[in-house]
């Protein structure tokens, strides 16, 4: 899609530095490939191991001009095992990363003119401040969940939560109402950073602490998709928000297939096995199912999941990373499982009727874009919240999983009925209407006049006159 009409800012060096995790590099990629799309230059810092794993599939800045990948040392545990010990990984995000990242600025050339930081480093605020360097915090979640952690005090002062905070799993059902600009949820349907005893809710907050300290606020949802979240939060919080979303690979760079052929990647050598057997599926038949790339369920959970499948007689696409040939053996032949794949290539698949998925924000994004429903199967965090929006408030899907935890498996006779309920009859028809309703107000959005081009030329505006103004200072 064209960007024309949006002034370009010369000298502007953008320095982008994403919380060290897929679902947030990602989104910050997709956004800064926008921003150089514009002639703004960007350099995009990752740690040496998160160097190393860039490539097809990261998004489509990897392959922009104007973006340039700088690594700061691997000083936080490895992507590889950071799920066994998720509270220290994070705990070393937040004190570590803070001072091989003021180094690298003292390196760059040209200097830096803007910091875009993940909201959770809130230490690039210190760095920006002390530098006299603008900084646009990046919130790659949703709009509701920022204003959840931004209002967290008011929890604590109702009684809802205390620090430190308690396991509250026997008051799931209580119903909080004034979280401003979030409709009534059940404390149950909180994050599961607050209903578990851990540091990683202290860190969450001391971060959301130096929002009014940054300049920018970057938002990847599409205005309209929150709208009223988003109103209110502009009338609380005194850092202009912008919406840039959805910051997904098909977002405003062009109108084709962002990874081609001969990008993808597969196991068997034959990337685009998966979109050949796709081919061959009736119109809107084929369930896809992915739970995400960094936490995955118990073996007994994905037992139950394949059984589940299997039993309601709907053909499926399974992505399993590690698991995958076990699974193809015990799917048949109405399933195929892969390692991988382009997700939202798939999802906006003609054959593909619905997508089983963990409830990642970035996921959610991409089932809207492509105006697919969705069985929510929530796993931890930002997920659960997530799956209620989905289920009770766009209602564009239903619930598979309805209590988080390891512990509580959900049995192969309800996933076959929850599945059957998406593919037959009314219901299913009537999901998927509303989710194509979603979907036109989202292509609305990134439409050459919509909010989220009226939103990145505002912001492409203020940060130039930011800019301006510090040099006049």
């Amino acid at each position: 899609m064209s960007l024309s009409g949006l002034e370009r800012i010369t000298g502007c060096h953008v320095v982008a530095i994403p919380y060290p995790g897929r679902g947030h590099i990602n989104p910050m990629m997709n956004v800064c490939a926008l921003l150089a799309s514009k002639g703004l230059a960007i350099t995009f810092v990752v740690t040496e191991e998160w160097l190393s794993l860039i490539g097809p599939g990261s998004g489509s800045a990897s392959n922009t001009p104007n973006i340039r990948f700088r690594s700061i040392p691997n000083v936080i545990p490895s992507e590889l095992n950071r799920g066994s010990d998720f509270a220290g990984f994070f705990e070393a995000v937040c004190t570590k990363m803070k001072s091989p990242f003021d180094q690298l600025l003292d390196r760059l050339h040209p200097p830096a003119t803007c910091i875009i930081a993940d909201t959770f480093l809130a230490w690039a605020v210190t760095v920006g401040n002390r530098r006299n360097i603008p900084v646009a915090l990046f919130w790659p979640m949703a709009p509701s969940l920022f204003s959840l952690h931004y209002h967290c005090q008011f929890l604590v002062a109702c009684g809802h939560l205390s620090i430190p905070f308690e396991n509250i799993s026997e008051r799931k059902d209580e119903i909080i109402t004034y979280i401003p600009g979030i409709p009534a949820i059940r404390l149950g349907d909180l994050p599961s950073i607050y209903t578990r005893k851990n540091e990683i809710i202290k860190r969450v907050l001391e971060a959301f602490s130096w929002v009014t300290k940054a300049q920018f606020i970057l938002f990847t949802s599409f205005y309209e998709l929150q709208s009223h979240t988003i109103d209110t939060l502009r009338g609380i919080v005194p850092t202009p928000i912008y919406p840039l979303g959805p910051s997904i690979p098909f977002m405003a760079l062009q109108d084709t297939i962002t990874h081609s052929e001969s990008q993808s990647k597969s196991s068997n050598g034959d990337a685009m096995d998966y979109l050949k057997w796709l081919d061959c599926q009736p119109k809107n038949s084929v369930l896809y199912v992915s739970l995400g790339s960094f936490l995955s369920t118990s073996a007994a959970q994905m037992r139950e999941i394949a059984m589940g499948l299997q039993s309601s007689g709907v053909r499926y696409l399974w992505i399993a990373r590690g698991e995958a040939l076990n699974l193809q053996e015990t799917c048949g032949e109405m399933g195929l499982v892969v390692p991988w794949c382009d997700q939202l290539r798939v999802l906006c698949h003609s054959s593909v009727a619905g997508f089983f998925t963990h409830c990642g924000w970035n996921s959610i994004l991409e089932a809207i874009y492509s105006g697919v429903p969705m069985l929510t199967f929530p796993l931890l965090v930002d997920q659960i919240p997530n799956s209620t929006f989905i289920v009770e408030h766009w209602k564009i899907g239903l619930r598979v999983k309805e209590e988080t935890g390891v512990e509580n498996v959900v049995g192969r006779g309800k996933i076959s009925r929850v599945v059957q309920r998406l593919t037959d009859g009314d219901e299913g028809i009537e999901l998927k209407e509303r989710a194509k309703v979603l979907q036109r107000s989202c292509h609305r959005a990134i439409e050459k006049d919509g909010s989220t081009f009226t939103n990145l030329n505002a912001f492409i505006g203020d940060l130039g006159s930011n800019i301006t103004n510090l040099e006049t200072c």
